[in-house]
């Protein structure tokens, strides 16, 4: 019942349409890596986000495009930009924070799209059969080494386009004293 974890930074999914506003007309993204997750992949292109109180710059965008712009940072990283934000699904944006993303070639004003993302696993139909969850479900990934801890909250994600793989921020891996490609346990209450 081990299950990989994957470490992700602060980064921007964007839509064509606000790529092109940052970057240029009918602007391709520079793929430089393969994410864990099948047609995911970092870019080459960072941009700089702002909140109410300050910005952070160099956060690198995630293809491939999407249909709505969304940024993910670290709960420590909304203090900084002095916003407010929700600790979501990906993709759940209704009521979300404020940001604006600035690019080389111009600004695109968010009036919601910034959330901490929720821990989850991706799996696929025979990896949630093989666990014995469900889509949706909660549950706990317990963590080994010096710094061992129990996650909570974990939402189970299925659908047969995923690879077997957790997703946890920067800052809970450093918490846990975790590097990418070590292992957790799940647990099911």
């Amino acid at each position: 019942m081990r299950i990989p974890i994957g470490i992700s930074n602060r980064h921007v999914h964007l839509s064509q349409a606000d790529a092109n506003t940052l970057f240029g007309a009918n602007y391709e993204l520079t793929k430089i890596k393969d994410l864990s997750q099948p047609g995911q992949f970092a870019c080459e292109e960072c941009v700089t986000i702002k909140g109410t109180k300050w910005e952070i710059s160099k956060v690198r965008i995630l293809g491939p495009y999407r249909k709505f712009s969304q940024v993910e940072v670290m709960l420590g990283d909304t203090f900084k930009l002095g916003t407010p934000t929700p600790i979501r699904e990906s993709g759940d944006l209704e009521g979300s924070a404020p940001v604006s993303i600035i690019g080389p070639a111009g600004q695109v004003e968010l009036t919601q799209g910034m959330i901490v993302a929720k821990r989850h696993i991706h799996m696929t139909v025979a990896d949630a059969e093989n666990f014995g969850v469900t889509n949706g479900q909660i549950v706990k990934v317990k963590t080994n080494g010096e710094r061992s801890l129990i996650f909570d909250e974990v939402v189970i994600r299925v659908s047969d386009s995923y690879a077997l793989d957790m997703h946890i921020d920067v800052e809970e891996g450093n918490a846990a004293g975790l590097k990418q490609g070590d292992r957790g346990e799940l647990i099911k209450d």
